[in-house]
């Protein structure tokens, strides 16, 4: 897999006639980059993943991935290049966690239904590297949240897309497993936009952090010069303090009212 290039360029959403809920918004990603969008509830985040993946329309502006308009081919194109792990989970839980990986192969063609070699191989792998071999004839529906989360990352893997979209990647998940999708994440060599609540996590595993405040940009940039407590402050209501831990190279975020 190889990383796609992203442009976004003053791209805005508003339900309907209503207002805008998400103002213009631009970045560009060099293949390879990981972006971390957070903000406070409400902030806008979820809505700005839903255009890139192109659940929903952007009402100005355009999303481009390797230079072509996300919104000038079709959805199956789309979905050859972009994948996405939302905080939905399948219902369907009778197929096996299998078969729910293997749906990442659709958008090329194929499914668990009519699975050729080459597909196979590009499953077990999504299956090994979220430690889910063991898993692979189970259930879906047997699973904890935690399992089917990794269940999820993995149908994304399956997918071999260029661009990841994660929303809230590790929800559901304890502390280890956190850990591992984080890892997992800076280890993917794609390009990768997330959503994450933890501002800590984000400065650990991302490149460039954009932070959102009722739909609006705050800041982006290098997590050192987005995570300073001015701008969380802004975007959160809350007081930040930086401490510099001995066990780690980056300065550590801790909130207070």
């Amino acid at each position: 897999m190889t990383g796609a290039r992203l442009s976004v360029s003053s791209i805005s959403w508003k339900p309907g006639r209503g207002d805008l809920l998400l103002h213009p918004i631009s970045f560009d990603l060099t293949p390879g980059e990981i972006l971390g969008i957070a903000g406070a509830n409400g902030a806008g985040k979820s809505t700005l993943l839903r255009l890139l993946y192109r659940f929903l329309k952007p009402v100005s502006g355009s999303i481009l991935v390797d230079g072509r308009d996300i919104w000038r081919q079709s959805a199956r194109e789309t979905a050859r290049k972009v994948a996405a792990v939302l905080q939905e989970q399948p219902t369907d839980f009778a197929l096996s966690v299998r078969e729910i990986v293997a749906l990442g192969r659709r958008p090329h063609g194929s499914g668990f239904a009519a699975a050729g070699k080459r597909d196979g191989e590009v499953v077990d792998d999504a299956l090994d590297r979220l430690g889910l071999l063991g898993f692979s004839e189970r259930s879906f529906g047997s699973l904890s949240g935690g399992e089917r989360q990794r269940v999820m990352v993995a149908r994304a893997l399956a997918q071999e897309p260029a661009l990841l979209i994660l929303d809230e990647p590790t929800n559901h998940l304890d502390i280890r497993h956190q850990l591992e999708i984080v890892e997992l994440i800076g280890t993917l060599g794609i390009t990768i936009v997330t959503s994450l609540h933890d501002l800590n996590l984000a400065g650990r595993v991302c490149d460039r952090i954009l932070l959102l405040r009722e739909g609006r940009a705050v800041a982006c940039g290098p997590p050192g010069e987005v995570l300073t407590p001015s701008h969380i402050e802004t975007a959160y209501s809350v007081r930040a303090q930086l401490e510099n831990l001995p066990s780690s190279e980056l300065p550590h975020l801790t909130f207070h009212l």
